[in-house]
């Protein structure tokens, strides 16, 4: 394994495990009901897997222009599990943010008649 490869995996892991910290204050905000705080945390958590995203990505594209003849690593691998994982967690945070959001404003709604 190259020290490029040890790199970017290390690289990946670490801007996903800050997404994943966000991710999570983002669903600890949604549960104490701060939609916006929640939607902040999101924003941040998404920054994050993008820069892990783009250095992935960076990696595939150099491999398969021949640029970089990599060989397979349990830490790449790992790298790469970790990244999807938490892109499937902010999705789903995401989706809960608007799921409580609109649970909130109809009980608002009740609650004012």
């Amino acid at each position: 394994m190259t020290e490029s490869t040890i790199q970017d995996a290390m690289s990946i892991i670490l801007h996903s495990g800050d997404a994943r910290v966000a991710c999570t204050n983002a669903l600890k905000a949604i549960e104490e009901g701060l939609f916006l705080e929640a939607e902040n945390q999101i924003q941040e958590a998404s920054a994050e897997i993008t820069k892990a995203h783009k250095i992935h990505t960076d990696a595939i594209q150099n491999e398969a222009a021949g640029e970089d003849k990599s060989e397979y690593s349990l830490l790449f691998a790992h790298a790469q599990d970790t990244l999807m994982t938490i892109m499937s967690e902010i999705n789903i945070a995401k989706q809960l943010i608007k799921i409580f959001k609109s649970y909130d404003d109809r009980l608002k709604k009740l609650e004012d008649k």
